[in-house]
């Protein structure tokens, strides 16, 4: 898609007026305010007075959105918590991205689109990830098999625990979940959390992420521990992370306060 003024995007626009954006908005937050961090919302906040000119779409720049909330909002976000909101937003389905280029060929700002809010009645945000469910391998049937195996079609079954889990997903993580969570889906999908939340962060080596994954999940389990009703482990894994990747980034800026006063 080609870069452009805003005006020339109108017809991504899925709204029929600010007012008509602002009600879909106001659905959205219902469902997914707590799905995101104190950061994020104040990104997607920002992202959200940069999509009025255009209802539902904008086209700004991220330094420029991310320069507004250091002016315009007393709390400053870094670069990486507003991609950490733009992969929730896109994974909830509130929010569309494309890619637009210049005439020359190089990338360009990415283009912002808001959905509207779904109106079927059977959709909910309060459980988007499941607990998976008892996975079954069916053993293939070989030659050698007896005629009687064969007849009664006899299919032997085994429930995929922590050991199937993917090799991608480092042993000392995969061997701390399989104590809570024996199950090979449950420990791949909260490394995905980890890896999704980090995608952007390129100086976060394979060590930092797996003391990430493994701080936030302990925290998991003393919050259980100590009574919090955890409905989504997934939704609930990734709040933590995002909580935990926000203090870092604050006491980053911190540090960096301290030592610019302190020269």
């Amino acid at each position: 898609m080609k870069a452009g003024i805003i005006e020339q995007f109108k017809h991504l626009s899925q709204f029929q007026n600010l007012k008509d954006f602002n009600n879909n908005i106001e659905q959205w937050m219902i469902d997914l305010k707590s799905k995101f961090t104190k950061s994020e919302l104040i990104a997607l906040k920002r992202l959200i007075r940069f999509s009025a000119k255009v209802a539902g779409v904008c086209n700004a720049k991220i330094a420029t959105i991310v320069s507004a909330t250091h002016e315009l909002d007393g709390v400053g976000i870094s670069r990486s918590t507003f991609k950490r909101m733009v992969t929730k937003a896109k994974a909830f389905g509130l929010l569309t991205v494309y890619e637009t280029e210049r005439k020359n060929g190089s990338q360009s700002s990415n283009l912002y689109v808001f959905n509207r809010y779904p109106v079927k009645e059977d959709v909910s945000f309060s459980q988007t990830i499941e607990l998976p469910k008892e996975e079954k391998l069916n053993c293939p049937q070989t030659s050698n098999l007896s005629k009687t195996s064969n007849q009664n079609n006899i299919k032997r079954t085994k429930a995929l625990d922590g050991s199937f889990a993917s090799s991608r997903v480092p042993k000392e993580f995969r061997d701390l979940v399989k104590c809570f969570w024996n199950d090979y889906k449950v420990i791949e999908e909260l490394w995905k959390v980890i890896q999704i939340q980090t995608y952007y962060l390129s100086y976060y080596s394979q060590q930092d992420k797996l003391d990430l994954a493994i701080d936030s999940f302990k925290q998991l389990i003393r919050n259980i521990r100590h009574g919090r009703k955890v409905h989504n482990i997934f939704g609930y894994y990734w709040g933590i992370v995002g909580a935990i990747l926000d203090r870092e980034y604050e006491n980053t800026l911190h540090e960096m306060y301290e030592e610019y006063y302190a020269s």
